[in-house]
């Protein structure tokens, strides 16, 4: 098995939006967030996003199948925040988001910090993060009375060559 980003191109948006309603349907249902759920986003804001010169699309690979995508942005020259990472539901569970963030890491090797962020309450999610370093940055946003974001970075240092 093999885990690996693949950078989408605009044709892909349809098909971004398509697997972004699907993968987070569940949460959009169980906090009602209609305002910045990534399923409610059409097609024409992702060809949007696809359109800024500091965003790439990634769609996350099983061998040859797509099982998730990832949209990377450029906040300045070192720092890249993800948002948003996900993994279709009959992929979620077996590992793959974690090996796709090892991936992005790999593939953004050259920069010094990334950013995210996810649902407080959304335990698992927090502790895939953790899990891999990221470390929460003390800012958190509520959003409605049942649902907080939290932000997490990870910062690299440099290796001199």
């Amino acid at each position: 098995m093999s885990i690996y980003i693949k950078l989408a191109d605009f044709a892909d948006c349809q098909k971004i939006c398509d697997m972004q309603r699907i993968a987070f349907y569940d949460i959009l249902t169980r906090y009602s967030d209609y305002d910045t759920n990534p399923a409610c986003e059409t097609v024409e804001v992702i060809q949007n996003k696809f359109r800024q010169p500091f965003t790439k699309y990634y769609f996350i690979m099983k061998d040859e199948e797509i099982i998730g995508a990832v949209r990377i942005v450029e906040i300045d020259k070192s720092t890249r925040r993800i948002s948003p990472l996900f993994i279709l539901p009959q992929f979620q569970n077996y590992g793959y988001a974690q090996l796709a963030m090892k991936c992005i890491e790999e593939a953004y090797k050259n920069i010094s910090c990334f950013t995210l962020d996810t649902i407080k309450q959304e335990k698992k999610l927090c502790y895939l993060y953790e899990k891999l370093g990221y470390l929460r940055t003390g800012k958190e946003e509520q959003l409605r009375d049942n649902m907080s974001i939290v932000f997490y970075e990870k910062k690299f240092q440099k290796t001199q060559l």
